[in-house]
C-alpha cells in the first residue's frame, strides 16, 4: 500500500535536527516579553470543578535530565535521567563512554557535565538517593560499549581511513575525523577501533550490580531503565558501530532481548522504550525513511511488510504479543522524545514573533484543533498528522495496541528558559502534562553555556518547576489530583487545577501569556473553601523570586482577581471538608 510521506528536504532536516540542537545555538540578546495577540479587555471566565475529571498527577512528570544536587533537593526532584547520545555506548564496568557524532566519535571517561570531574553511574545514583530522586538509567542495546577512556581513540582516524571533511583540530586531535569524505560516510570501518562487542548479558550484569549495591527497584534501588537512546538515529550518531539504518525487526528483537535481561535481573524494574528521537520516528523506521528517499517517498517497505502499521503501533503490538506469549510485560512505558519543529526549542527566547509562537505551540501536546506551525503541519504531510495532539495521540496508540502501558516524554524542550517567555511556556507544559495524564517526563537541559543551562537553577525556566514543586520555599507543592479546569481563553489566561491529597487544598495555576493585565472570574464548584487563598506569583517584575502576595478572598462560588502581564500565579485555596473519598487518592501512579 502506498502511503504519503515526508519530502526529501524535510527528512534530511529531521535526520540531523536533534543531533545539532543538543548543544544549542549561540546565545542572542532577547527583547522584552512578547504580547500574545490582542489583549482581552473584558474579564475571562475560569471554571473549576473539584468533583469532575479527577485523576492522579504523577510526580514523575516534573523530571529533569540534569540537575545540581542543591536544586534537586530544593524542588524534591522526583526523577533524574541518565540519558543522551553518550549513554548509548556507556561501559558500566569501567565508566567509559563514546561521544558519537556529537564529538568526532571520541571515547572518554564519563564525567559530571557541570564540573568535568570523573563521575561513575554509581556516584550519580547515590546523588539521586540523597535528594530523593528516582533514577532513570539508559541501558545500551546497540551491541557495543566503549573499550577505553582515551579521547585519542576515535571512530575514524585519518591515519587509518584517510583525509576527511572535518577533523578535531580545535580539541587537539587532528587524527580524529568526522567520518565523511566529500559528504559521504566512510564505509567498512572497524567498530573495534573504539568499542567492544557486548550483548544482553552485559546489560543484565549491570542491573545485577545495581540490585546488589542499591537494592531492587521496589526496595529503593534504580526504578526505571530505558532501552537505549534514539535508536532511529544510530546510523548517524553512532554510525561507526551501526552504519545500517535500524528497521522494525531489529528494534523489536533488541527490545525483547534486553528487556527480558533487565526483567530477569530485577523483575520489579520499570522499562521504557523505545526512546524515539522525534516525530518521523513515530511513524517510520530509519530503514523505511532511507528506502523511501530512493523512490520519491511513495513506498515505505518496512511499513508495508509489517501489516501496514506505523512504527509505534507495530512496536506496541509486538510488546503486547510478547507479554501474551511469555506472561511477562517488558514495556512499562512508551517513551518518546519531542522537540517542537518550529524553531523555538533549545534556543534563547528570540523576538516577539518567536515568543508568541513558543506560547502557542504548547498546544501541540494536546489540542486536536491546532495545526502545527512547522513542516509537520505542512500541506505535503498527511492530513491525519498535521495536528500533533501528542499526549492524546499517545493515549490512543496505547489504548488500541497495548492497554496499560504508561506514557513518557524523556526529552523535550520549548526553549527560552533564560527569559520570562520560556518560564510561561514551561509552566504551561507542566500543567498540560498533569491535566492530560502523562506519566513521566524529563526536560532536556544539558548544561550548555550558550543557553545558560550550566546555571539552570537560576533561570526563569527553573522557577516554573519551583512553582509546582516548592512554591513557598518550605516544600509547598501543586496538587497531586488533577481536577476539572477550563478557561474561556486558554491562549491568554491558561488555567490548571488540582487538589492535594494531604490537606485537600485546591491549587490553581493561572498563566497570563499576554503583555497586558487580565482579570479572571473564577467560578468554583465541587469544593467548599474554608477561607482566603494564599497567592504566590512569578512574573517579569521579579525574575529572581516567587513573590508571596496578599491573600485572595474566596467565596463559596469563587472570586475575581487581576493577573499582571507575563505572570504565573499560584493560588492555594484551603478546604472545609478534609474527609473526601479516600478511593480517589489511590497511588496508582506509584505501582
Amino acid at each position: 500500500m502506498t502511503r504519503p510521506g515526508f519530502s526529501p528536504i524535510l527528512i534530511a532536516v529531521m535526520g540531523i535536527v536533534l543531533i545539532v540542537c543538543r548543544f544549542g545555538s549561540p546565545a542572542v540578546a532577547a527583547p522584552g516579553p512578547a504580547e500574545v495577540g490582542p489583549v482581552t479587555s473584558a474579564a475571562i471566565d475560569l471554571t473549576v470543578n473539584a468533583a469532575a475529571n479527577r485523576q492522579p498527577i504523577s510526580p514523575y512528570i516534573y523530571g529533569l535530565n540534569f540537575a545540581k544536587p542543591a536544586f534537586a533537593a530544593e524542588i524534591a526532584l522526583p526523577l533524574r535521567r541518565w540519558g543522551g547520545n553518550h549513554t548509548t555506548r556507556y561501559n558500566w564496568q569501567s565508566n567509559l563512554m563514546n561521544h558519537g557524532s556529537d564529538w568526532f566519535f571520541h571515547n572518554n571517561t564519563h564525567y559530571d557535565p557541570y564540573s568535568g570531574a570523573t563521575q561513575t553511574v554509581d556516584a550519580w545514583i547515590n546523588q539521586n538517593e540523597l535528594t530523593g530522586s528516582a533514577s532513570l538509567i539508559t541501558v545500551p542495546t546497540i551491541g557495543y560499549v566503549a573499550k577505553d577512556g582515551n579521547p585519542a581513540s576515535c571512530g575514524y582516524k585519518v591515519s587509518k581511513y584517510g583525509a576527511q571533511d572535518d577533523v578535531d583540530n580545535e580539541s587537539g586531535y587532528p587524527n580524529c575525523g568526522n567520518g565523511l569524505q566529500a559528504g559521504v560516510p566512510i564505509a567498512g570501518n572497524d567498530p573495534l577501533d573504539t568499542s567492544q562487542a557486548v550483548n544482553a548479558t552485559f546489560a543484565s550484569g549491570w542491573v545485577q550490580h545495581l540490585v546488589a549495591t542499591q537494592g531492587a527497584a521496589n526496595a529503593g534501588g534504580v526504578k526505571f531503565y530505558a532501552l537505549d537512546n534514539e535508536p532511529e538515529l544510530w546510523h548517524e550518531t553512532h554510525r561507526d558501530v551501526h552504519p545500517a539504518p535500524l528497521d522494525y525487526n531489529e528494534l523489536r528483537n533488541r527490545s525483547f532481548d534486553y528487556g527480558a535481561a533487565i526483567k530477569a535481573a530485577d523483575p520489579t524494574a520499570q522499562i521504557l522504550g523505545y526512546a524515539s528521537f522525534g516525530w518521523s520516528g513515530y511513524w517510520y523506521s530509519a530503514y523505511d525513511l532511507e528506502q523511501a528517499a530512493l523512490n520519491g517517498y511513495t513506498y515505505f517497505p518496512d511499513y508495508a511488510t509489517h501489516g501496514n502499521r506505523y512504527q509505534v503501533e507495530w512496536y506496541l503490538q509486538q510488546m503486547a504479543q510478547y507479554e501474551h506469549d511469555h506472561n511477562l510485560r517488558l514495556l512499562d512505558y512508551l517513551d518518546l522524545h519531542f522537540y517542537p519543529q518550529n524553531g523555538v526549542d533549545l534556543s534563547t527566547a528570540g523576538g516577539a514573533a518567536k515568543q508568541a509562537l513558543r506560547l502557542r505551540s504548547t498546544r501541540a501536546l494536546w489540542d486536536p484543533t491546532y495545526t502545527d506551525e512547522s513542516w509537520i503541519g505542512g500541506g505535503d504531510q498527511p492530513a491525519e498528522w498535521r495536528q500533533v495532539r501528542l499526549i492524546r495521540r499517545m493515549h490512543g496508540w496505547v489504548d488500541t495496541f497495548y492497554p496499560g502501558t504508561k506514557l513518557a516524554l524523556t526529552e523535550y524542550n520549548w526553549g527560552g528558559l533564560e527569559h520570562i517567555n520560556g518560564a510561561l511556556a514551561q509552566a504551561d507544559v507542566l500543567g498540560i502534562f498533569g491535566r492530560e495524564g502523562l506519566d513521566l517526563a524529563a526536560l532536556w537541559n544539558y548544561p550548555d553555556t550558550s543557553l545558560g543551562y550550566d546555571h539552570f537553577e537560576t533561570l526563569p525556566g527553573a522557577y516554573a518547576f519551583r512553582l509546582y514543586r516548592n512554591y513557598n520555599g518550605s516544600g509547598g507543592q501543586f496538587g497531586d489530583v488533577s481536577i476539572s479546569a477550563a478557561s474561556a481563553d486558554q491562549s491568554q489566561l491558561a488555567l490548571y487545577a488540582a487538589q492535594r491529597t494531604a490537606d485537600k487544598a485546591v491549587t490553581l495555576m493561572i498563566i497570563n501569556k499576554t503583555g497586558g493585565a487580565l482579570t479572571g472570574n473564577v467560578a468554583l464548584a465541587g469544593f467548599t473553601p474554608s477561607g482566603a487563598a494564599q497567592v504566590y506569583r512569578y512574573s517579569a517584575a521579579n525574575l529572581t523570586a516567587i513573590v508571596p502576595m496578599a491573600d485572595q478572598p474566596v467565596s463559596a462560588t469563587g472570586f475575581s482577581a487581576a493577573f499582571p502581564a507575563n505572570s504565573i500565579t499560584l493560588l492555594v485555596i484551603p478546604a472545609t471538608n478534609l474527609a473526601l473519598e479516600p478511593q480517589i487518592y489511590l497511588p496508582a501512579i506509584l505501582k
